[in-house]
Protein backbone atom coordinates (compact mmCIF):
# COMPACT_ATOMS: atom_id res chain seq x y z
CA UNK A 1 0.00 0.00 0.00
CA UNK A 2 1.25 3.61 -0.90
CA UNK A 3 2.46 5.78 2.02
CA UNK A 4 0.80 9.31 2.43
CA UNK A 5 3.49 11.86 1.89
CA UNK A 6 4.94 12.83 5.29
CA UNK A 7 4.70 16.85 5.71
CA UNK A 8 7.28 18.93 6.90
CA UNK A 9 6.50 22.92 7.97
CA UNK A 10 9.43 24.82 7.43
CA UNK A 11 12.48 24.98 4.80
CA UNK A 12 14.95 26.12 6.87
CA UNK A 13 18.71 23.79 7.50
CA UNK A 14 16.38 21.60 10.35
CA UNK A 15 12.96 20.98 7.62
CA UNK A 16 15.62 20.95 4.25
CA UNK A 17 17.67 17.76 6.03
CA UNK A 18 14.77 15.85 7.51
CA UNK A 19 13.32 15.85 3.91
CA UNK A 20 16.11 15.31 2.54
CA UNK A 21 17.16 11.80 4.46
CA UNK A 22 13.16 10.62 4.23
CA UNK A 23 13.60 11.27 0.86
CA UNK A 24 16.37 9.13 0.33
CA UNK A 25 15.15 6.38 2.34
CA UNK A 26 12.55 6.07 -0.09
CA UNK A 27 9.61 7.83 1.48
CA UNK A 28 7.60 11.03 -0.50
CA UNK A 29 7.68 14.74 1.21
CA UNK A 30 5.86 17.67 1.02
CA UNK A 31 7.73 20.10 2.34
CA UNK A 32 6.15 23.19 3.42
CA UNK A 33 8.07 26.91 3.40
CA UNK A 34 5.71 30.31 3.89
CA UNK A 35 8.39 32.50 2.20
CA UNK A 36 8.21 34.09 -0.36
CA UNK A 37 3.91 33.98 0.43
CA UNK A 38 4.97 35.60 3.85
CA UNK A 39 8.67 36.70 4.99
CA UNK A 40 10.07 36.84 8.35
CA UNK A 41 11.98 39.73 10.35
CA UNK A 42 15.46 37.93 10.11
CA UNK A 43 15.38 36.48 6.09
CA UNK A 44 16.47 38.61 3.02
CA UNK A 45 15.48 35.98 0.14
CA UNK A 46 12.73 33.30 -0.56
CA UNK A 47 15.55 30.46 -0.79
CA UNK A 48 15.67 27.06 1.35
CA UNK A 49 18.31 26.78 4.27
CA UNK A 50 18.61 30.65 3.96
CA UNK A 51 21.44 31.67 6.81
CA UNK A 52 20.54 34.46 8.73
CA UNK A 53 23.13 35.28 10.53
CA UNK A 54 26.52 34.22 10.36
CA UNK A 55 28.03 32.59 7.17
CA UNK A 56 30.14 30.19 9.44
CA UNK A 57 29.60 26.07 9.97
CA UNK A 58 32.47 26.90 13.00
CA UNK A 59 35.31 24.37 12.91
CA UNK A 60 35.69 21.72 10.94
CA UNK A 61 38.30 19.80 13.32
CA UNK A 62 36.61 16.82 14.15
CA UNK A 63 39.36 15.35 16.05
CA UNK A 64 39.44 18.35 18.39
CA UNK A 65 36.33 20.03 17.93
CA UNK A 66 32.93 18.91 19.56
CA UNK A 67 31.09 20.73 16.44
CA UNK A 68 33.75 19.72 13.76
CA UNK A 69 32.95 16.37 15.32
CA UNK A 70 28.91 17.16 14.96
CA UNK A 71 30.11 17.58 10.93
CA UNK A 72 31.96 14.49 10.23
CA UNK A 73 29.06 12.49 11.79
CA UNK A 74 26.35 14.36 9.40
CA UNK A 75 28.61 13.59 6.49
CA UNK A 76 28.60 10.09 6.98
CA UNK A 77 24.59 10.19 7.54
CA UNK A 78 24.59 11.22 3.95
CA UNK A 79 23.78 14.99 4.94
CA UNK A 80 22.23 17.54 2.67
CA UNK A 81 23.14 20.00 4.64
CA UNK A 82 27.15 19.29 4.69
CA UNK A 83 27.33 18.50 1.30
CA UNK A 84 26.06 21.61 0.30
CA UNK A 85 28.21 23.20 2.92
CA UNK A 86 31.20 21.19 1.03
CA UNK A 87 30.65 22.11 -2.36
CA UNK A 88 30.03 25.93 -1.49
CA UNK A 89 32.86 26.71 1.13
CA UNK A 90 34.88 30.17 1.36
CA UNK A 91 38.56 30.65 2.83
CA UNK A 92 37.88 30.93 6.41
CA UNK A 93 41.27 29.64 8.36
CA UNK A 94 40.17 26.40 10.37
CA UNK A 95 36.45 26.84 10.12
CA UNK A 96 34.03 26.01 7.46
CA UNK A 97 31.82 29.09 6.42
CA UNK A 98 30.44 28.88 2.78
CA UNK A 99 29.08 31.54 0.27
CA UNK A 100 25.35 31.84 1.37
CA UNK A 101 23.43 32.49 -1.59
CA UNK A 102 25.12 29.60 -3.52
CA UNK A 103 24.61 27.46 -0.15
CA UNK A 104 21.33 27.92 0.12
CA UNK A 105 20.23 27.75 -3.89
CA UNK A 106 22.50 24.48 -3.86
CA UNK A 107 20.43 22.97 -1.18
CA UNK A 108 17.06 24.30 -3.15
CA UNK A 109 18.14 22.75 -6.14
CA UNK A 110 18.55 19.43 -4.53
CA UNK A 111 15.21 19.41 -3.18
CA UNK A 112 13.24 20.87 -6.13
CA UNK A 113 15.23 18.75 -8.74
CA UNK A 114 14.08 15.62 -6.02
CA UNK A 115 11.13 13.39 -7.56
CA UNK A 116 9.92 12.43 -4.05
CA UNK A 117 10.20 16.04 -2.32
CA UNK A 118 7.31 18.74 -3.73
CA UNK A 119 7.61 22.45 -2.36
CA UNK A 120 4.60 23.85 -1.34
CA UNK A 121 4.97 28.09 -0.53
CA UNK A 122 2.14 28.70 1.71
CA UNK A 123 1.73 29.66 5.10
CA UNK A 124 0.92 26.31 7.44
CA UNK A 125 -1.21 28.92 10.36
CA UNK A 126 -2.10 26.19 12.46
CA UNK A 127 -1.20 22.23 13.80
CA UNK A 128 -1.45 19.68 11.10
CA UNK A 129 -5.06 18.26 10.77
CA UNK A 130 -4.97 14.32 11.64
CA UNK A 131 -4.88 13.02 7.90
CA UNK A 132 -2.06 14.52 7.36
CA UNK A 133 -0.21 11.80 8.89
CA UNK A 134 3.37 11.87 10.65
CA UNK A 135 4.22 15.27 10.46
CA UNK A 136 7.30 17.19 11.08
CA UNK A 137 7.04 20.49 12.10
CA UNK A 138 10.96 23.18 11.84
CA UNK A 139 9.38 26.25 11.76
CA UNK A 140 13.03 27.36 13.74
CA UNK A 141 13.01 30.22 16.10
CA UNK A 142 11.00 33.24 13.40
CA UNK A 143 7.56 30.47 13.50
CA UNK A 144 5.15 32.52 12.76
CA UNK A 145 2.41 34.01 15.14
CA UNK A 146 -0.58 31.78 14.02
CA UNK A 147 1.19 28.54 14.26
CA UNK A 148 3.19 29.31 17.38
CA UNK A 149 0.07 30.22 19.00
CA UNK A 150 -1.81 26.59 18.27
CA UNK A 151 1.46 25.37 19.53
CA UNK A 152 1.21 27.28 22.48
CA UNK A 153 -2.03 25.50 23.32
CA UNK A 154 -1.43 22.27 22.25
CA UNK A 155 1.73 22.20 25.17
CA UNK A 156 -0.05 24.29 27.71
CA UNK A 157 3.56 25.75 28.06
CA UNK A 158 4.54 28.99 28.21
CA UNK A 159 6.66 30.31 25.24
CA UNK A 160 10.10 30.09 26.24
CA UNK A 161 11.92 33.06 24.01
CA UNK A 162 15.40 34.88 23.64
CA UNK A 163 16.73 37.82 21.62
CA UNK A 164 19.19 36.80 18.37
CA UNK A 165 21.40 39.06 16.67
CA UNK A 166 23.01 39.46 13.25
CA UNK A 167 26.25 40.85 12.27
CA UNK A 168 26.73 43.31 9.60
CA UNK A 169 28.21 42.20 5.94
CA UNK A 170 30.82 45.01 4.26
CA UNK A 171 31.14 45.28 0.24
CA UNK A 172 35.36 44.43 0.47
CA UNK A 173 36.46 46.88 -2.05
CA UNK A 174 35.44 49.88 0.41
CA UNK A 175 38.09 48.44 3.18
CA UNK A 176 41.58 50.40 3.17
CA UNK A 177 43.67 47.49 2.76
CA UNK A 178 46.55 49.90 3.66
CA UNK A 179 45.23 49.15 7.10
CA UNK A 180 44.23 46.01 7.51
CA UNK A 181 46.00 42.78 6.45
CA UNK A 182 44.93 39.11 5.45
CA UNK A 183 45.90 36.26 7.96
CA UNK A 184 44.04 33.65 10.03
CA UNK A 185 44.75 33.81 13.69
CA UNK A 186 47.95 31.72 14.29
CA UNK A 187 47.92 31.21 10.51
CA UNK A 188 46.32 28.20 10.99
CA UNK A 189 45.08 26.96 7.23
CA UNK A 190 41.45 25.44 7.23
CA UNK A 191 39.08 23.81 4.72
CA UNK A 192 40.00 25.74 1.35
CA UNK A 193 41.99 28.05 3.44
CA UNK A 194 45.54 29.43 2.81
CA UNK A 195 45.99 30.88 6.13
CA UNK A 196 45.34 34.03 5.19
CA UNK A 197 41.84 33.77 5.32
CA UNK A 198 40.37 37.27 7.44
CA UNK A 199 40.94 40.45 7.18
CA UNK A 200 42.43 42.46 10.36
CA UNK A 201 41.73 45.64 11.62
CA UNK A 202 44.13 46.80 14.45
CA UNK A 203 43.19 48.76 16.79
CA UNK A 204 46.18 50.87 19.70
CA UNK A 205 44.27 51.18 23.11
CA UNK A 206 43.05 54.63 22.76
CA UNK A 207 41.71 53.83 19.80
CA UNK A 208 39.74 50.82 21.34
CA UNK A 209 38.74 52.59 25.13
CA UNK A 210 36.61 55.51 22.82
CA UNK A 211 35.45 52.28 20.69
CA UNK A 212 33.86 50.56 23.73
CA UNK A 213 32.52 53.94 25.13
CA UNK A 214 30.77 54.93 21.86
CA UNK A 215 29.46 51.02 21.77
CA UNK A 216 27.65 52.13 25.13
CA UNK A 217 26.49 54.91 24.69
CA UNK A 218 24.76 54.14 21.04
CA UNK A 219 21.26 54.48 20.09
CA UNK A 220 19.82 51.01 20.12
CA UNK A 221 16.73 49.68 19.13
CA UNK A 222 14.37 49.76 21.78
CA UNK A 223 11.93 46.35 22.51
CA UNK A 224 9.65 47.61 25.36
CA UNK A 225 7.32 44.70 24.82
CA UNK A 226 9.91 42.05 25.10
CA UNK A 227 12.23 44.13 28.07
CA UNK A 228 11.98 40.71 29.99
CA UNK A 229 13.29 38.55 26.90
CA UNK A 230 17.03 37.14 27.81
CA UNK A 231 19.75 37.02 25.05
CA UNK A 232 21.23 34.13 24.00
CA UNK A 233 24.77 34.29 25.50
CA UNK A 234 26.33 32.47 22.47
CA UNK A 235 24.97 35.44 20.37
CA UNK A 236 25.41 38.67 22.64
CA UNK A 237 25.49 41.98 20.90
CA UNK A 238 28.51 43.67 20.75
CA UNK A 239 27.45 46.59 22.77
CA UNK A 240 25.89 43.90 25.99
CA UNK A 241 29.96 42.56 25.94
CA UNK A 242 30.98 46.43 26.46
CA UNK A 243 28.46 46.94 29.20
CA UNK A 244 30.25 44.20 30.86
CA UNK A 245 33.32 45.74 31.23
CA UNK A 246 35.70 47.56 28.84
CA UNK A 247 38.10 44.45 28.52
CA UNK A 248 35.40 42.17 27.71
CA UNK A 249 35.07 42.76 24.08
CA UNK A 250 39.28 42.72 23.95
CA UNK A 251 38.90 38.92 25.31
CA UNK A 252 36.54 38.09 23.15
CA UNK A 253 35.44 38.44 19.19
CA UNK A 254 38.35 41.38 19.23
CA UNK A 255 41.15 39.71 21.11
CA UNK A 256 44.73 40.19 19.44
CA UNK A 257 46.10 37.01 20.10
CA UNK A 258 48.05 34.92 16.70
CA UNK A 259 47.97 38.18 14.98
CA UNK A 260 50.86 39.98 13.63
CA UNK A 261 50.21 43.30 11.58
CA UNK A 262 51.41 42.80 7.85
CA UNK A 263 52.32 46.39 7.81
CA UNK A 264 53.71 47.49 11.06
CA UNK A 265 55.19 43.61 12.71
CA UNK A 266 56.83 45.51 15.70
CA UNK A 267 53.93 46.84 16.50
CA UNK A 268 51.57 45.22 18.84
CA UNK A 269 47.59 45.58 18.21
CA UNK A 270 45.89 46.24 21.37
CA UNK A 271 42.53 44.90 19.67
CA UNK A 272 41.55 43.67 16.52
CA UNK A 273 38.66 43.33 14.41
CA UNK A 274 38.31 40.27 12.02
CA UNK A 275 36.55 40.07 8.74
CA UNK A 276 35.21 36.45 7.32
CA UNK A 277 35.14 36.09 3.42
CA UNK A 278 30.63 35.55 3.02
CA UNK A 279 30.39 35.27 -0.51
CA UNK A 280 32.35 32.68 -3.17
CA UNK A 281 33.15 35.93 -4.93
CA UNK A 282 34.85 37.64 -2.45
CA UNK A 283 32.99 40.83 -2.80
CA UNK A 284 31.43 40.47 0.62
CA UNK A 285 33.32 40.28 4.08
CA UNK A 286 31.12 40.14 7.48
CA UNK A 287 32.14 41.79 10.68
CA UNK A 288 33.22 38.14 12.88
CA UNK A 289 31.36 38.58 16.39
CA UNK A 290 30.00 41.71 15.81
CA UNK A 291 26.35 40.99 16.40
CA UNK A 292 24.22 44.41 17.18
CA UNK A 293 21.47 45.95 18.20
CA UNK A 294 22.48 49.05 17.84
CA UNK A 295 20.16 51.65 15.12
CA UNK A 296 21.30 51.47 11.81
CA UNK A 297 22.39 54.78 12.00
CA UNK A 298 24.55 54.39 14.92
CA UNK A 299 25.97 51.17 13.12
CA UNK A 300 27.80 53.37 10.44
CA UNK A 301 28.99 55.88 12.54
CA UNK A 302 30.91 53.96 14.80
CA UNK A 303 31.86 50.78 12.95
CA UNK A 304 33.61 53.62 10.64
CA UNK A 305 35.48 54.24 13.74
CA UNK A 306 37.39 51.07 13.15
CA UNK A 307 40.78 51.64 11.66
CA UNK A 308 40.83 50.12 8.03
CA UNK A 309 36.71 50.57 7.80
CA UNK A 310 36.28 54.52 7.82
CA UNK A 311 34.76 54.89 4.12
CA UNK A 312 32.82 51.10 4.59
CA UNK A 313 30.19 50.75 2.72
CA UNK A 314 27.75 48.16 4.44
CA UNK A 315 25.51 45.60 2.26
CA UNK A 316 24.11 44.72 4.95
CA UNK A 317 23.75 46.18 8.36
CA UNK A 318 23.47 44.40 11.98
CA UNK A 319 19.69 43.45 13.31
CA UNK A 320 18.00 41.55 16.24
CA UNK A 321 14.97 39.14 16.23
CA UNK A 322 13.49 36.90 18.94
CA UNK A 323 13.75 33.10 18.51
CA UNK A 324 11.47 31.11 20.20
CA UNK A 325 11.76 27.77 21.44
CA UNK A 326 9.69 24.60 23.20
CA UNK A 327 10.57 23.24 26.62
CA UNK A 328 11.29 20.25 25.17
CA UNK A 329 12.69 17.70 27.69
CA UNK A 330 8.85 18.09 29.21
CA UNK A 331 7.48 18.01 25.77
CA UNK A 332 9.30 15.81 23.52
CA UNK A 333 10.05 11.92 23.67
CA UNK A 334 12.99 10.73 22.92
CA UNK A 335 12.48 10.27 19.48
CA UNK A 336 11.18 14.03 19.50
CA UNK A 337 7.66 13.17 19.15
CA UNK A 338 5.21 15.57 20.96
CA UNK A 339 4.14 13.50 23.75
CA UNK A 340 0.44 15.05 23.73
CA UNK A 341 0.29 14.63 19.66
CA UNK A 342 3.14 11.55 18.88
CA UNK A 343 2.48 12.02 15.31
CA UNK A 344 4.35 15.70 15.11
CA UNK A 345 7.94 15.16 15.66
CA UNK A 346 10.15 18.53 16.04
CA UNK A 347 13.08 19.59 14.36
CA UNK A 348 15.99 22.25 14.60
CA UNK A 349 15.89 25.30 16.89
CA UNK A 350 13.00 25.39 17.57
CA UNK A 351 13.78 22.21 20.03
CA UNK A 352 16.48 24.09 22.11
CA UNK A 353 19.68 23.35 20.04
CA UNK A 354 21.80 26.81 18.83
CA UNK A 355 23.78 26.82 15.52
CA UNK A 356 23.42 26.05 11.86
CA UNK A 357 24.85 23.00 12.43
CA UNK A 358 22.84 21.33 15.61
CA UNK A 359 19.52 22.70 13.92
CA UNK A 360 20.52 20.54 10.79
CA UNK A 361 21.37 17.92 12.83
CA UNK A 362 18.25 17.85 14.80
CA UNK A 363 16.63 18.04 11.54
CA UNK A 364 18.64 14.82 10.04
CA UNK A 365 18.26 12.63 12.88
CA UNK A 366 13.96 13.60 12.95
CA UNK A 367 13.97 12.50 9.76
CA UNK A 368 15.84 9.33 10.35
CA UNK A 369 13.95 8.38 13.15
CA UNK A 370 10.25 8.72 10.72
CA UNK A 371 11.96 7.27 8.32
CA UNK A 372 12.69 4.16 10.25
CA UNK A 373 8.91 4.23 11.87
CA UNK A 374 7.45 4.40 8.46
CA UNK A 375 9.81 0.93 7.42
CA UNK A 376 7.90 -0.69 10.82
CA UNK A 377 10.69 -0.42 12.61
CA UNK A 378 12.21 0.78 15.88
CA UNK A 379 13.73 3.86 15.54
CA UNK A 380 17.82 2.77 16.99
CA UNK A 381 19.01 5.96 18.90
CA UNK A 382 22.53 6.81 18.44
CA UNK A 383 25.01 6.40 21.34
CA UNK A 384 25.67 9.54 24.09
CA UNK A 385 28.88 9.21 23.56
CA UNK A 386 28.29 10.49 20.01
CA UNK A 387 27.84 14.14 19.14
CA UNK A 388 23.60 13.20 17.93
CA UNK A 389 23.50 11.39 20.96
CA UNK A 390 24.92 13.97 23.49
CA UNK A 391 22.59 16.94 21.34
CA UNK A 392 19.23 14.82 21.51
CA UNK A 393 20.08 14.00 25.20
CA UNK A 394 20.25 17.62 26.04
CA UNK A 395 16.80 18.41 24.09
CA UNK A 396 15.29 15.25 25.44
CA UNK A 397 16.97 14.67 28.88
CA UNK A 398 18.67 17.11 29.97
CA UNK A 399 20.21 20.65 31.08
CA UNK A 400 17.65 21.90 33.41
CA UNK A 401 18.39 24.94 35.36
CA UNK A 402 16.87 26.64 37.90
CA UNK A 403 15.84 30.01 38.13
CA UNK A 404 15.02 31.60 41.68
CA UNK A 405 13.38 34.81 40.64
CA UNK A 406 10.78 32.48 38.36
CA UNK A 407 10.54 29.70 41.09
CA UNK A 408 11.02 27.09 38.29
CA UNK A 409 13.00 25.13 36.65
CA UNK A 410 13.68 26.47 32.49
CA UNK A 411 15.34 24.20 29.80
CA UNK A 412 17.89 26.44 28.05
CA UNK A 413 19.03 26.92 24.55
CA UNK A 414 22.93 25.40 23.96
CA UNK A 415 25.16 24.74 21.09
CA UNK A 416 27.45 21.61 20.80
CA UNK A 417 30.13 21.02 23.13
CA UNK A 418 32.52 18.32 24.72
CA UNK A 419 30.44 19.23 28.19
CA UNK A 420 27.20 17.54 26.75
CA UNK A 421 29.47 14.35 26.41
CA UNK A 422 30.17 11.01 28.95
CA UNK A 423 33.30 11.71 30.92
CA UNK A 424 36.13 9.49 29.17
CA UNK A 425 38.96 7.12 30.53
CA UNK A 426 42.41 8.10 29.16
CA UNK A 427 45.85 6.82 30.22
CA UNK A 428 48.87 8.60 31.33
CA UNK A 429 51.57 9.59 29.12
CA UNK A 430 54.28 7.01 28.71
CA UNK A 431 57.05 9.83 28.78
CA UNK A 432 57.73 12.79 31.12
CA UNK A 433 57.69 10.51 33.83
CA UNK A 434 53.50 9.98 33.77
CA UNK A 435 52.66 13.30 34.04
CA UNK A 436 51.10 15.51 31.62
CA UNK A 437 52.62 18.65 30.12
CA UNK A 438 51.34 21.91 29.05
CA UNK A 439 47.79 21.35 27.05
CA UNK A 440 48.35 17.97 26.27
CA UNK A 441 45.92 16.20 28.97
CA UNK A 442 43.27 18.46 27.65
CA UNK A 443 44.08 17.44 23.70
CA UNK A 444 44.11 13.46 24.74
CA UNK A 445 40.76 13.98 26.43
CA UNK A 446 39.40 15.73 22.84
CA UNK A 447 41.04 13.12 20.67
CA UNK A 448 39.96 10.02 23.01
CA UNK A 449 36.00 11.54 23.02
CA UNK A 450 36.19 12.27 19.23
CA UNK A 451 37.66 8.33 18.54
CA UNK A 452 35.13 7.18 20.69
CA UNK A 453 32.41 9.09 19.22
CA UNK A 454 33.37 7.81 15.55
CA UNK A 455 33.52 4.00 16.42
CA UNK A 456 30.11 4.30 18.40
CA UNK A 457 28.59 5.65 15.26
CA UNK A 458 29.34 3.14 12.68
CA UNK A 459 27.99 0.75 15.15
CA UNK A 460 25.13 2.58 15.46
CA UNK A 461 25.24 2.88 11.50
CA UNK A 462 24.93 -0.54 11.41
CA UNK A 463 21.54 -1.09 13.54
CA UNK A 464 19.83 2.19 12.74
CA UNK A 465 17.80 2.68 9.93
CA UNK A 466 19.94 3.78 6.81
CA UNK A 467 18.70 5.85 4.00
CA UNK A 468 19.23 4.39 0.97
CA UNK A 469 19.14 6.12 -2.34
CA UNK A 470 15.69 6.65 -3.82
CA UNK A 471 16.11 8.42 -7.02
Amino acid sequence: MKQNPVHIIGGGLAGSEAAWQLSQAGHDVILHEMRPVRGTDAHQGDGLAELVCSNSFRSDDSTSNAVGLLHEEMRRCGSLIMQCADENKVPAGSALAVDREGFSAAVTAKLATSSRVTIQREEVKGLPPADWGPTIIATGPLTAPGLASQIAQETGEEALSFFDAIAPIIHFDSIDLDTAWFQSRYDKVGPGGTGKDYLNCPMNRDQYYAFIDALIAGEKTDFKEWENVPYFDGCLPIEVMAERGHETLRHGPMKPMGLTNAHNPDEKAYAVVQLRQDNALGTLYNMVGFQTKLKYGAQIEIFRTIPGLEKAEFARLGGLHRNTYLNSPDLLDETLRLKSRPQIRFAGQITGCEGYVESAAIGLMTGRFLAAELNGDEPALPPETTAFGSLLNHITKGHIAYEEDRGKKSFQPMNINFGLFPPVDIHKPEGHQGRWRGKEKGAAKKLAVTSRALSDLEDWLQVSQAPVAAE
